[in-house]
């Protein structure tokens, strides 16, 4: 008897960890993804500031994670789901084929600026992508940064740290930055931006024109719909939450109003039995938080429950934002708690303890290291 075929459609951070922990279970496990690789969408101010140093830890090749070496790994686009045949259609650039599957995980994730696109890429374009964007901002003398969320937030500070000479402007729309985490964690945070030499200019919220391409450096200046005079600069980075869903290739019924996958609090589709979303793709709260709560351990598990006929375990989301938010500093790497505590990894820890042992080996199950 054959053993179930189970599809993780979207290897980015939630979905490469969801197939590494179905692959554990007595299951065929296929990933799909259009990067050759985990080309993660965290950390995004380490990646401009600092990017190779950010690809020792978010850029990692499929064939280098021990767990998915019994898995079938398929770079390609996805472009259609048909649930009643059960199938998968994928474009790899060549051509297009169908893929069949007993079960379907959905993490597709979102697109949000230059960092985070569905497109399918090989090895060369990742590279070139991340190259450009730093040359932008390493040849500016000025850098605005506009929003107020923790991509905006890290990036000013890793800049700022990165070019001390680069004057960093940091605008977003509220009273404080970081409105879904805990007063907490902004009040800390503001502290190390001011200390980091960011200028920051709450009350600005940017004019951004119909057909205007966000999703790319540009340069200044930027107006306000607040009032404040246009600001110049060098260089924009543009993270202003214009998040959208990677779902295009699924029919509407699965899809909530603004396109992100319906699911029930076991994580299922809405409407299918066989298939079920996990990340930033799933509609699970306002926060969309199964990205940040480890749900890949949950819907890994409940796949496998599904599988044997037994009852399916719930996602409680989180009322805010936790985790990391600036990124690895000089004196290590803060982690805020929900209630907006900072836990602090030491410098040291970071290279000999949290990534080697925490993230490579607990985490992901082992990563094996580039051949020197």
């Amino acid at each position: 008897m054959s053993r179930p075929r189970v599809v993780v459609a979207g290897l980015g951070d939630s979905g490469l960890l969801t197939a590494i922990h179905l692959a554990r279970a007595d299951v065929d496990v296929v990933g799909i993804s259009s990067k050759p690789g985990l080309v993660s969408g965290q950390e995004l101010g380490m990646r401009l500031a600092r990017p190779e140093a950010w690809a020792r830890d978010y850029r990692v090749g499929f064939d280098r994670f021990r767990r998915l070496d019994g898995a079938e790994l398929v770079h390609a686009e996805l472009t259609r789901l048909d649930p009643a045949t059960r199938t998968v259609t994928v474009d790899d650039g060549r051509a297009t084929r169908a893929i069949d599957y007993d079960v379907l995980v959905v993490a597709t994730g979102v697109s949000n600026g230059f960092w985070r696109r569905p497109a399918l890429q090989t090895e060369a374009e990742v590279t070139a992508t991340l190259a450009q964007a730093h040359e932008q901002i390493a040849g500016a003398a000025t850098l605005l940064v506009v929003g107020g969320g923790a991509a905006a937030v890290a990036s000013a500070y890793q800049c700022a740290t990165r070019w001390p000479a680069l004057r960093v402007t940091l605008a977003f729309p509220g009273e404080r930055a970081l409105p879904q985490h805990h007063p907490r964690t902004w009040a800390h945070v503001r502290r190390r931006l001011l200390a980091a030499g960011v200028e920051l200019r709450p009350g600005h919220r940017a004019v951004v024109p119909e057909g205007f391409d966000c999703d790319r450096i540009t340069a200044g200046p930027v107006a306000w719909s607040s009032g404040p005079e246009p600001l110049p600069a060098d260089a924009v980075l543009w993270a202003i939450g214009r998040v959208r869903p990677n779902t295009g290739w699924l029919s509407a019924d699965l899809l909530d109003d603004q396109g992100f996958v319906r699911v029930g609090p076991d994580l299922r589709i809405a409407g299918l039995q066989d298939a079920f979303a996990v990340g930033d793709v799933a509609a699970t709260d306002p926060l969309r938080s199964s990205a940040r709560n480890r749900a890949d351990k949950l819907v890994a598990a409940n796949v496998r429950a599904h599988l044997a006929g037994r009852p399916l375990g719930e996602f409680r989301p989180a009322r805010r934002r936790w985790g990391s938010v600036l990124g690895v500093e000089d004196d290590g790497l803060r982690v805020f708690t929900p209630a907006g505590r900072p836990f602090r990894f030491p410098a040291w820890t970071v290279g000999a303890v949290l990534q080697p042992w925490i993230v490579r080996r607990g985490i992901y199950r082992g990563i094996r290291d580039l051949p020197r």
